[in-house]
């Protein structure tokens, strides 16, 4: 990637100077931002090319999915060895955990309320009969009931390699815990192998510096499928619920991001300035898995150590799912009300209840807040699940409010962690406020 730096370099204000001196041309989130561009007007003018152009963004976001599970590994690994005490691993993951329920749960009723106050599926009277619930379940077709029980057993795989070979973010982040908190307690006698990890996990960040070259060519396959398969003119009947959601989005981000950015001491302008070529990746490829290892090297680069950055960041992105909770009360508060189905003040209260358990892990995947919300649907089924299918055309369109939330909401809860835990250089975070 242009604008990445070794890893050992001082300061963040060292990509500004270097970008300073190249073509803008060559900067990386111009290029994205161009490509972008071009898809849209690729998809509007040549709607049947556009669409073949579906595999340039599905190639880039299995090139990214490809090295995460060792980014993950690696980091977190090395980052738990080199720590000597091992409380902290235990302290910093309750904190984020906290940090991550309170916050996605005001989301949900941030949604909720918004829902309740706009009421965007009033007035669309219709019948849920005559909707298609077939084409719900064949675009949903993974959403199940899980119960708490289920969900905790998935996190443990059935073997490591089965871990890696799924790419499940969860489970490798236990096998990495556990490989650190065992390479931690035998000592010396593991630093060829933490030399090893460390080797390789240069290696890998070299890798997805070269991957994000092809970034702009990714941004503009999603981009021009998503315009050229769906129109511009899908958005026309269901604006106001997409206007509604990214409205809400918007404000989440600035408001309640941004008090919690304010209150601990730095900028959430200065800080979205400073991921900007990983919000155009999401905003461009519609999944917030594309940014997951370069936000990783920033929040390093920011003086996070590198042990709280592979435990908050991989997590975050399971269980600080904000965009995919404002998404799936907002949805589902929608349907009911376009099927003049009338909710009691309990029934809304359950709707958040289940959300707050099938929101978790809506990240990266795209589609994956639609099909918790089935599965939320299917929990409560006081709203028909057939009603989905209302929503079904836009729901690509507000995939990319819902990553971008989900991908900065996880980075900033990396700063507020680091700053609880006294970890962030003073000189350095002056980039943010």
């Amino acid at each position: 990637m242009d604008n990445v730096i070794d890893a050992d370099a001082a300061g963040p204000a060292v990509p500004d100077a270097i970008q300073k001196k190249k073509p803008f041309y060559r900067v990386l989130y111009v290029q994205v931002l161009l490509a972008i561009a071009i898809g849209v007007a690729l998809g509007y003018f040549k709607p049947s090319l556009a669409v073949d152009m579906k595999p340039l963004g599905d190639g880039f976001i299995k090139l990214i999915r490809m090295l995460i599970a060792p980014v993950v590994f690696c980091t977190v690994v090395s980052g738990i060895a080199g720590m000597k005490d091992m409380r902290k691993v235990g302290r910093v993951g309750g904190k984020a955990l906290l940090y991550f329920e309170v916050v996605s749960t005001a989301a949900l009723l941030i949604g909720l309320a918004v829902a309740n106050l706009v009421r965007p599926g009033a007035g669309f009277n219709v019948d849920p009969a005559s909707l298609n619930a077939k084409a719900v379940f064949e675009y949903a077709g993974k959403a199940k009931e899980m119960t708490v029980t289920d969900f905790l057993l998935n996190i443990v795989p059935n073997t490591i390699v089965d871990a890696f070979a799924r790419g499940d973010i969860l489970q490798i982040l236990l096998i990495s815990v556990l490989f650190g908190l065992a390479v931690s307690a035998l000592g010396n006698r593991c630093k060829p192998f933490i030399d090893l990890i460390d080797a390789v996990l240069r290696a890998v960040f070299g890798a997805v510096n070269i991957v994000m070259k092809f970034a702009p060519i990714g941004a503009f396959g999603a981009m021009a499928f998503t315009i050229g398969k769906f129109g511009l003119a899908s958005l026309v009947p269901l604006a106001k619920l997409v206007a509604t959601f990214y409205l809400t989005s918007f404000l989440f981000v600035f408001v309640v991001l941004g008090l919690i950015a304010k209150a601990c001491g730095f900028s959430i302008f200065k800080f979205l300035s400073y991921i900007k070529e990983e919000i155009l990746l999401v905003l461009g490829t519609s999944s917030s898995d594309t940014a997951l290892p370069t936000l990783m090297e920033k929040m390093e680069r920011l003086g996070c150590s590198k042990s709280l950055v592979g435990l908050v960041v991989p997590t975050g992105y399971t269980f600080n799912t904000d965009g995919s909770a404002i998404y799936m009360t907002m949805a589902a508060l929608f349907v009911a009300q376009a099927t003049n189905t009338d909710l009691t003040f309990m029934q809304q209260a359950a709707i958040v209840g289940v959300a707050m358990f099938t929101s978790k892990g809506a990240s990266g995947v795209q589609g994956a807040s639609f099909i918790a919300l089935v599965g939320t649907l299917m929990v409560v089924p006081t709203i028909p699940v057939a009603g989905m299918a209302l929503i079904l055309g836009v729901d690509r369109f507000m995939s990319e409010a819902r990553a971008l939330v989900n991908m900065i909401g996880t980075g900033v809860a990396t700063v507020v962690v680091a700053n609880w835990e006294k970890e962030l250089d003073p000189e350095k975070i002056k980039v943010l406020s």
